[in-house]
């Protein structure tokens, strides 16, 4: 018998108050390579990668952030979000929210290697994530592909009093 194991990812979701003051941003980080270079609805990720088992969600969280944006996450306390299963249960994400701004503009992603095009024998690398953006709750929840906007509704539903600016997220 085949035991098949959920492969563990972890990843940050940072927020700020909105620049017109009535709610909040967070950064996304839309997906790079062929495959997501035409998509933009359902085509953004919070900034996340694998782990393995016996290393702490919270510190993949943080290496990951620093790996897919090139540069580590701001200072400051991480909330936990929780987790949620994707790709049929096979997956299994935990986020970590953090009251934060960062630059989205000048991002340094990592890279992966893939045979392009398919059977081609051609391997050429690509960006992990080709550009990051800030976006209200709603506009998130449309970008993000579908499992990962239970995120934005958690963090809604937190209360982050302790983040200075996020006033409006308190019950």
């Amino acid at each position: 018998m085949l035991l098949r194991v959920a492969v563990l990812s972890a990843g940050l979701l940072l927020f700020r108050p909105a620049g017109d003051g009535t709610g909040i941003e967070v950064l996304l980080g839309h997906m790079g390579g062929p495959f997501w270079a035409r998509k933009d609805d359902g085509a953004w990720s919070i900034p996340k990668g694998e782990h393995e088992p016996d290393e702490e969600p919270r510190d993949a969280a943080v290496r990951e952030f620093a790996e897919e944006l090139g540069s580590p996450p701001p200072e400051g306390p991480m909330h936990d979000l929780g987790s949620v299963q994707q790709r049929g249960g096979r997956k299994q994400i935990t986020v970590f929210a953090l009251g934060a701004d960062f630059d989205a503009e000048h991002i340094e992603p990592g890279t992966f290697e893939l045979e392009w095009p398919p059977r081609s024998g051609k391997r050429r690398s690509f960006p992990e994530i080709d550009r990051a953006a800030w976006f209200d709750p709603d506009t998130a929840r449309r970008k993000l592909v579908p499992a990962q906007a239970e995120f934005i509704d958690r963090l809604l539903a937190a209360d982050l009093t302790d983040v200075p600016g996020t006033e409006v997220l308190a019950p």
